[in-house]
């Protein structure tokens, strides 16, 4: 085949319907990326048409491909794909790209688009999502599948861009796929050489090959991405051959490809083309058709593919139900994860708490938690940033997921936070009923921080277990304690921030905790939680309940009548608001004390409830937190005031460090 020729008319001409859709979905918003849609047109025609199996009349079927973009600002190429396969996105959806309340929006999101697996739009972010899709599948394939029934077995595949391989995020991640052998992720490379800079001479000249072969994957370079069709094909169906690595394809492109004066440069990257050079393109492309307009012939191309796809899925459904029949046990866990319908007895073992017991640093009730729950909740599962003796999230009963032992639930991350957090997104998203859990210092949410956003804002239900949650953790000083993070996750929409106070709190947060990552509340839809664990010890109180915890903040310790202030504590300052109490109660003063553990879980009950707990008729309330008092205003009203710690730590014992920032009993006291 000669360079800069596509013999196959049919398929050039559903090359090019990719590309003039995103085109003119660019256009007509007069907003967006249209070079990398240009680009890419040739793989993403190759994968879709002869390798995604999926099946467009049933998007959350179980066992189809998953596809990531993870160069999400080319999302017109996303959305033309899946309008070309027969998804339910129709050509005036597409016209209505990044438009006010379309199903089209700038960057793929996998709440609003059916076909798009998981929100992609901080670079980077997408091929760690994938390799958290493909541990799933991995995992899964390893518990469930069995000599005469393949019950899992599917392929995740993610298009990247240089963008992508710049975020130290990919290398995170890439590591760690490499690591796990994670053979059914292949990663298709868009090397164009620009980014919105320029060309990418100018700041990232690495042999991107060379690094990701050094991390453990099989790698491959087409040098013809524009027209090398045959050699994608042999490119793809080669990865698909190897089985205990994961694959990279380096394809090299021309970005905005067929635009005669755009075309390998910046200015086709995040720019519409226009009028002028989008009928020039026309032209150069050879492409008669009016805006929007594709021939039925292209439309026919994919149509083989869905044909396949939906054949796929009718022979697997015949599988699944002579595996139910046949694994009746091992169906019932694996419905679970793949439907998110929770166990009738998931949360049947976790303990609860009296005085007379023990009290322990609710890091500890963490692990008691997370082994409580992993019996009996099929889709737990996850780990720590190399902390797990610190953080106490290893599940006892199971061992490490590694690439010879992928049935393990222990995920062992290193010391990658930002990847673990992205990676646990690609658990969640790939299967409704997996509750993924990961663990770092509290201090180290900094490091991984946009994943936990996007947890929230693609509805992942991630379950973040943050310990050494305040200047209590002491010696290690300033770098590791945390002092604006509480207030910084409860101003995140959709996330779920609780800082438990003994062990029967910490058990009803895992239970809201995973309620919540199961779409069971009020809104309907899978949300993560923060969990933020103390290293310091606490006692266990009577009046602290896992029921109670469900609301947010409730009474934990009264006085008959109605109380002269209301004390509100959360966590490891719930003892001291009590104590205060008690002194005061001496005095001749009546006081309540709330415990506080979730704000959002508040904030969600009747205005009745609330009233019920903080009285609106008291004005004198007093909070007290080792952390930062921002936000506190709003439920202490202006008449009250807020106990907590607005400047960095100090290195030094817990104890004396409470001493000195003034988070004391006396200062709890009001004056």
């Amino acid at each position: 085949m000669a360079k800069g020729e596509i013999k196959d008319k049919t398929a050039e001409l559903a090359i090019n319907a990719i590309r003039f859709l995103a085109i003119d979905g660019v256009n007509k918003a007069n907003s967006g990326h249209p070079g990398l849609p240009m680009g890419c047109a040739p793989m993403s025609y190759v994968l879709w048409k002869d390798f995604m199996t999926v099946d467009p009349k049933d998007t959350k079927w179980f066992n189809r491909d998953r596809f990531v973009l993870s160069a999400g600002h080319g999302s017109m190429l996303n959305y033309s794909l899946l309008h070309l396969m027969g998804y339910d996105l129709s050509i005036d959806d597409l016209k209505q790209f990044r438009q006010w309340g379309s199903k089209t929006p700038g960057h793929p999101e996998n709440f609003l688009t059916a076909g798009v697996e998981v929100t992609t739009g901080p670079l980077g972010q997408g091929i760690a999502n994938g390799v958290g899709l493909a541990a799933a599948e991995a995992n899964l394939a390893a518990r469930f599948n069995k000599p005469d029934a393949k019950l899992v077995d599917h392929y995740t595949y993610v298009i990247m861009g240089d963008g992508c391989n710049m975020e130290g995020i990919s290398s995170e991640a890439a590591s760690l796929a490499g690591h796990w052998g994670l053979g059914k992720l292949i990663c298709l490379y868009d090397d164009n050489r620009i980014s919105i800079d320029g060309h990418t001479e100018i700041s990232f000249t690495e042999d991107v090959c060379a690094r990701y072969e050094a991390m453990g994957w099989h790698v491959q370079h087409v040098q013809d991405g524009n027209h090398d069709l045959d050699g994608l094909r042999s490119a793809i169906q080669t990865a698909k051959s190897v089985t205990d690595k994961p694959s990279l394809i380096k394809v090299s492109t021309l970005i905005g490809y067929g635009s005669p004066n755009k075309a390998d440069s910046h200015d086709v990257h995040g720019a519409p083309l226009g009028a002028a050079e989008t009928a020039a393109t026309r032209e150069a492309l050879n492409w008669p058709y009016g805006e929007f307009e594709v021939p039925k012939e292209a439309y026919a191309e994919f149509a083989k593919s869905a044909e396949r796809g939906a054949a796929a899925h009718k022979a697997w459904d015949a599988v699944a139900a002579a595996y139910a029949q046949k694994y009746p046990e091992e169906w019932a866990e694996f419905e679970s994860i793949a439907t998110g319908k929770l166990p009738a007895n998931w949360a049947e073992k976790l303990p609860k708490f009296t005085s007379a017991d023990n009290g322990l640093a609710t890091r500890l009730h963490s692990q008691t938690m997370l082994n409580a729950l992993a019996p009996n909740l099929p889709g737990l599962i996850g780990g720590s940033a190399d902390l797990a003796p610190s953080n106490m999230t290893l599940m006892k009963m199971f061992g490490d997921f590694q690439k010879a032992s992928p049935a393990e639930r222990n995920l062992r991350f290193g010391v990658r936070e930002h990847a673990m957090g992205a990676i646990c997104n690609g658990i969640a998203l790939h299967s409704p009923g997996f509750v993924p859990y990961c663990a770092t210092f509290f201090i180290f949410t900094d490091y991984m921080r946009n994943p936990m956003r996007m947890s929230a804002l693609s509805e992942a239900g991630v379950i973040y277990v943050m310990t050494h949650d305040s200047i209590g953790l002491g010696e290690d000083g300033p770098t590791h304690q945390p002092v604006e993070h509480l207030a910084s996750f409860r101003i995140m929409p959709n996330m779920l921030t609780m800082r438990p106070g003994d062990g029967n709190e910490t058990a009803g947060c895992y239970y809201a905790a995973v309620l919540n990552a199961q779409a069971q509340n009020a809104k309907g839809v899978r949300r993560p939680s923060t969990l933020v664990c103390s290293r310091q010890g606490m006692p266990n109180m009577d009046t602290t309940s896992i029921e109670a915890c469900q609301k947010g903040a409730y009474t934990v310790h009264d006085s008959e009548g109605t109380p002269d202030v209301i004390i509100i504590g959360t966590g490891s300052e719930l003892v001291m608001a009590v104590e205060a109490a008690k002194k005061l109660e001496g005095e001749g003063k009546k006081v309540r004390v709330v415990s506080m553990p979730c704000w959002e879980l508040f904030e969600e009950q009747s205005q009745e409830y609330k009233d019920s707990v903080l009285l609106p008729e008291v004005k004198a309330r007093v909070s007290v937190e080792a952390g930062s008092t921002f936000g506190w205003e709003k439920w202490v009203g202006d008449k009250g005031r807020s106990i907590g710690i607005n400047e960095f730590g100090a290195s030094a014992p817990g104890p004396l460090l409470y001493e000195k920032f003034g988070i004391t009993l006396l200062c709890v006291l009001p004056s």
